[in-house]
């Protein structure tokens, strides 16, 4: 009787998505709308229905309390939250923006491979299933929403809907903060006893990190997490793994004061030794001109300045790029192989847009228990999100990284332990897709990963290329 229950809410679930579509699709004519904008008349529907498996607020049925139901519903739940978190794209307060590039990739995937709704329940509660006309509308409006607010426009026509965008060649930027900025991120004196630098750790000639599973701070100090690379940071919707500072130049706030990293006691100290500088002096001046408005020497000027130089550091003009404007010959037939397995294993879902990543925070283990299997006691760094959020459900979920450079930038993981493409694909198939990549679909696989090495100011990006 139970799973009748449970079928009806999901028939009912199915068709709400399927109205909201349908009222999504027509609004999304008009692309200063913005598609699946929360819809007033039907936004109550959603939350109530479709979000019933993929929020945390949503209250068990009744019947969910006879032993044994209990527990199966409990975990199902749980599984649907972990797998996809609707709060943040269904909730009040998202009201003025549109539904997550990541979160349109996922839903585009089950829609294309038909796994929604479960094919278990539907092969029993056929009037369950998604019709061929509701699946279309669905599909129709992740691509309007998609070419509405994600889209470079850089896309051949027919490549223009992929999950993975064309890298904008530039993006527009105050050239003279920027290379005022530059100064300062290669100035030691940042640090307490001169001897580390932002540059330290983020070396444009290594893929934008050190080649460290973690970077040495002041006083030989190692930090617990991997540095990710500086390149393409822009485009992630916050910084850092765990996704504490909104932005860049609040990421540039915190490594100056970290205790292991670079050790200063507070932007007085740092400042002191700058302003010494009689050259940096006048150029920060005439940068940032003393006012009443607040110029002059500070900490939010100068990582206002790191930050603008930091919007400079963007990758395009890959191989895949070139590909994904139109030109056939741009990447050979195995690393396109290999990109429509990077689709089919569902990694584009998370690894999105024009960064390739950095839109989405997700579980490490969300298939099975990377921690266990890694072994070690659990780090403060193994916490992920919750260190930001304090929330316990947001233990061991990181933001997804970018993989533009790829190839340059090991080793990975937030932990570094993956010394090779090959093991950091396979690692995320069984723990994050929850199935062993063959052998041969991993060649693939790293091959379309190569192809994503771009360019910086018209070359291309050095580094150590990973042998495997």
């Amino acid at each position: 009787m139970w799973r009748n229950f449970v079928m009806l809410g999901v028939m009912v679930a199915v068709m709400a998505l399927s109205f909201l579509v349908q009222g999504e699709t027509r609004a999304a004519d008009d692309l200063r709308l913005p598609p699946m904008s929360k819809f007033q008349e039907v936004g109550a529907l959603v939350r109530d229905r479709c979000m019933a498996c993929h929020t945390m607020d949503y209250a068990l049925p009744f019947y969910a309390s006879i032993p044994g139901i209990k527990q199966i519903i409990e975990r199902d739940y749980k599984d649907g939250l972990r797998a996809m978190d609707l709060r943040d794209e269904f909730g009040d307060t998202s009201m003025d923006r549109p539904v997550n590039e990541a979160t349109l990739a996922k839903m585009e995937w089950v829609m294309i491979n038909e796994t929604m709704p479960p094919a278990k329940f539907a092969a029993v509660h056929w009037s369950s299933k998604i019709s061929s006309q509701q699946r279309e509308l669905i599909l129709d409006w992740v691509k309007t929403t998609r070419a509405a607010h994600y889209a470079t426009g850089l896309a051949s026509p027919d490549r223009s809907n992929e999950p993975l965008q064309p890298m904008p060649d530039s993006l527009p930027a105050d050239l003279r903060k920027a290379a005022l900025g530059k100064k300062l991120f290669e100035d030691a004196r940042l640090s307490v006893d001169n001897s580390v630098s932002c540059a330290s750790c983020h070396m444009l000639d290594k893929g934008g990190t050190d080649g460290r599973r973690f970077s040495e701070g002041v006083r030989k100090q190692l930090g617990d997490i991997n540095a990710p690379s500086v390149f393409n940071a822009v485009f992630n919707v916050r910084q850092f793994w765990n996704g504490r500072a909104a932005d860049l130049a609040e990421q540039a706030d915190g490594p100056p004061f970290n205790p292991v990293e670079m050790g200063s006691k507070d932007w007085d100290e740092i400042i002191s030794k700058l302003r010494q500088d009689s050259v940096l002096q006048e150029e920060f001046l005439e940068v940032y001109p003393v006012s009443a408005q607040g110029g002059g020497w500070s900490g939010k000027n100068i990582t206002d300045a790191i930050s603008e130089y930091e919007k400079t550091l963007i990758t395009p003009n890959s191989r895949f790029d070139k590909w994904l404007k139109g030109d056939n010959g741009a990447i050979t037939r195995e690393e396109l192989d290999g990109y429509r397995r990077f689709k089919a294993y569902r990694c584009s879902s998370c690894h999105v847009g024009k960064s390739v990543g950095g839109q989405t925070f997700e579980y490490m283990d969300l298939k099975e228990n990377y921690f266990a299997a890694r072994g070690g006691p659990l780090q403060e760094s193994d916490a992920g999100l919750k260190a930001f959020t304090g929330r316990a459900y947001d233990a061991h979920k990181f933001k997804v990284p970018n993989l533009r450079n790829v190839e340059l930038t090991a080793p990975y993981l937030h932990d570094g332990t993956a010394t090779s493409l090959d093991e950091a694909v396979k690692i995320m198939g069984v723990y994050l897709v929850g199935l062993e990549v063959s052998v041969n679909d991993r060649k693939l696989l790293v091959a379309f990963l190569r192809s994503l090495t771009g360019e910086f100011q018209g070359k291309k990006v050095s580094g150590d290329v990973v042998q495997q």
